[in-house]
């Protein structure tokens, strides 16, 4: 039987209780909410709907939020054109593109100087698919630079399909290859070095049940003008389950005669490495996982450079080659030094680019990274000369032996400028991105907190210039801590600005769980570690009371994710220090999260319940548990998308019923649910621009600030 009971939040809907009670290890746990867990029910459908109508209702009502959203648009309309994720093929430089107003970005081709008035769009999803939800998951342009094979989904569901293009007229071909692309594991492409063909990322279809669909990720080899049933299988029977494969555009060799692979064992976990020999098709293992070897890279005379953390947390260089590729045979050309090395998933991009000349190595620092030069030999020859506090997001070969340079930072849009090895000067490009949005008086200061166990915690306040330490500024602080994932420096543009010219300051932190300092941060912040993230978080909180920036009543939390389950951890481990909290996306019955769609990925980086010591620590923060009748929770903005298919919804869904029912505050507790959204991977921009709208709108509300 069950009961009603009627939530403590005044303004919600009543949330009936369906008590379920399981046990783990002799640990019995009831969950009153079980049966939010079904999105199918018509009971679900029905609450969730009454949950949005209240949320909607309620930001609707706020002047703030249609003045943030006003703002958020008109600064994108004003932006220039931004480019990304650059390729140079065929003698042409490829890229993405975000063109104002469109929805989505689009992919194109200019010429080998990299040159945007050369620019031609080649596929916009905007013409694809007018309502802008169809979006570009990824592009990889063929080597003679003739094709282009691109990997689209819809309404944010990362569920991709890749479609072959020709660059010249920008029509389809009749190759289209499903099942390239899911959440979490994602998808990737390599083409064969004569452009007849590709190997990519493949997951099950009728032959597993559905279950399984999005995991036992394969390598397959697709032929050009063949039916997908003639596609050759290559790699990934032997794989874990959880594999998640990246055959990426810089795994292929130079001059055509290999492709990479890089496995790793579900998210935050370790990497094996293999080579296909492109003349013999043979697939050959570099590295197993207790190597630590996060990421190759291939170079000039097919040597391959390989970024290990075996007994180098920040990472060394080791080198081998094609014909003798075992981790076992190779030596140490770089050492270890006080930058990690970006290597892995969790960096993203090549983590050494080779040419004859010279090796360029992105390095980290604790969140702001650069880019070291070393000869071929190993022997360092300095930095590249770029601005302080950024973050440096790609390094892209281009014609006559010069280098695209991509860098982020706080204050500034995102910037490309060319190097030219022979002068060894950066010189400023027309690719860099232009805002209205100034930011000339405010600065970015680097700060630290001691957490619980001693550990020095950095962190970057975002002010205006001449901010008084007064206690009384609103302060928002994010934070995320997972997966060895680093923060680093990013431009947050117009909604950014409006928060400084409230009267706000920004605080981005650099918890454990994160990759800033290595392989041991990332251990540090994950599996029966996993509470030192939160209590980094909470120690940032206190020093920024501490340091006069704020008090209790003016600070306000922001996470997603990963960063969700931070969020719960923070209002449950520590009420009294938030008044407001933004959770997106978030994860938060720790008990269930291994039994979601895509759970069993986060079980390297969690741990699992099936384990008696991992059980005892996840059970030991899980947010949804340790929500408590009678407690002052902060007010509590949670976001969510129906089709998000790395976190279930029904996290959300349990958590905000959880909080209405026990609240003691009498703050309010809102979920809002988007049938257009996923994780907010390919999300249009008025749905995502609508979604800043909307927490940002609640925060100014709950913390008495005004546009």
């Amino acid at each position: 039987m069950g009961s009603t009971a009627w939530a403590a939040d005044p303004g919600a809907p009543p949330t009936p209780v369906h008590p379920v009670s399981q046990t783990y290890h002799g640990v019995r746990v009831t969950d009153p909410y079980r049966w939010l867990e079904n999105s199918d029910d018509p009971k679900v459908i029905a609450w969730s709907a009454a949950q949005n109508q209240r949320t909607r209702a309620y930001l609707d009502h706020l002047s703030q939020r249609q003045v943030v959203f006003d703002r958020l648009m008109a600064a994108y309309r004003a932006q220039s054109p931004s480019y990304s994720d650059f390729h140079l093929a065929g003698g042409h430089v490829f890229a993405q593109a975000m063109l104002p107003p469109h929805q989505q970005p689009v992919v194109g081709v200019m010429n080998g100087d990299a040159s945007p008035k050369t620019f031609r769009t080649i596929v916009d999803p905007d013409i694809i698919d007018p309502s802008g939800q169809t979006a570009i998951d990824w592009s990889v342009p063929s080597p003679d630079g003739r094709l282009l094979a691109v990997s689209l989904s819809r309404n944010g569901t990362e569920d991709g399909t890749v479609h072959v293009f020709d660059t010249k007229t920008g029509r389809e071909t009749a190759d289209v290859v499903p099942r390239a692309q899911y959440p979490t594991a994602g998808g990737s492409l390599a083409w064969k070095s004569d452009s007849s063909g590709f190997w990519y990322t493949r997951y099950p279809g009728d032959e597993r049940p559905e279950a399984d669909r999005h995991f036992y990720q394969q390598v397959w080899y697709h032929q050009l003008g063949t039916p997908v049933s003639q596609d050759v299988y290559v790699a990934g029977r032997d794989f874990p389950k959880i594999a998640e494969i990246a055959l990426d555009n810089y795994g292929v060799s130079q001059n055509g005669h290999a492709v990479l692979i890089s496995v790793e064992d579900g998210d935050g976990g370790r990497f094996q490495q293999y080579v296909i020999n492109q003349k013999t098709g043979q697939v050959t293992r570099i590295s197993d996982f207790d190597d630590r070897v996060v990421a190759a890279a291939i170079g000039p005379d097919d040597h391959i450079y390989l970024v290990s953390r075996k007994n180098a947390p920040r990472g060394e260089i080791l080198e081998t080659s094609i014909d003798h590729p075992a981790v076992a045979d190779a030596k140490r050309l770089i050492a270890q030094g006080d930058g990690v090395i970006m290597g892995g998933a969790e960096f993203g991009g090549a983590p050494v680019i080779a040419t004859r000349d010279a090796l360029y190595v992105r390095e980290m620092v604790g969140g702001p990274s650069r880019v070291s030069v070393f000869s071929p030999d190993g022997k360092p020859k300095g930095d590249l000369p770029l601005p302080s506090v950024i973050s440096v997001s790609d390094v892209t070969p281009i014609s006559h032996g010069d280098m695209l340079v991509s860098f982020n930072s706080y204050l500034t849009p995102h910037q490309v400028m060319r190097y030219r090895p022979r002068t060894g000067k950066l010189k400023a490009t027309p690719l860099s991105s232009t805002s209205p949005i100034s930011f000339a008086d405010c600065e970015a200061v680097r700060a630290t907190a001691t957490s619980r166990d001693g550990t020095r915690v950095p962190m970057t306040v975002i002010r205006r210039k001449g901010t008084e330490l007064d206690g009384q500024n609103p302060t928002l602080v994010y934070g995320y801590g997972g997966y060895g994932i680093s923060e680093t420096p990013r431009f947050l543009g117009a909604w950014m600005r409006a928060w400084l010219d409230a009267g706000g300051v920004y605080v981005d932190t650099n918890l454990r769980g994160g990759g800033e300092f290595g392989a041991t941060w990332h251990e540090d912040g994950a599996l029966t570690h996993k509470q030192n993230v939160f209590d980094d978080f909470a120690a940032v909180s206190r020093q920024l009371i501490a340091d006069g920036y704020t008090s209790p009543t003016r600070l306000a939390a922001l996470g997603g994710s990963n960063g969700g389950l931070l969020m719960g951890a923070a209002m449950t481990q520590a009420p009294e220090l938030y008044r407001a909290v933004v959770s997106l996306v978030g994860i938060y019955d720790m008990t269930r999260i291994e039994l979601d769609p895509n759970g069993e990925f986060n079980v390297t980086e969690f741990g699992t319940v099936r384990d008696p010591a991992q059980f005892r620590a996840m059970i030991g923060y899980s947010p949804y548990q340790a929500v408590r009748p009678g407690v002052k929770y902060p007010a509590v903005f949670m976001a969510t998308g129906t089709h998000d298919g790395r976190v279930n919804p029904a996290q959300s869904r349990k958590m905000i019923a959880k909080l209405q029912a026990d609240t003691a505050s009498g703050y309010p507790i809102y979920l809002s649910i988007s049938d257009k959204a996923g994780h907010g991977m390919g999300s249009a921009v008025n749905v995502r621009l609508g979604q800043t709208a909307d927490y940002v709108a609640f925060l100014f509300d709950q913390l008495g600030m005004k546009l």
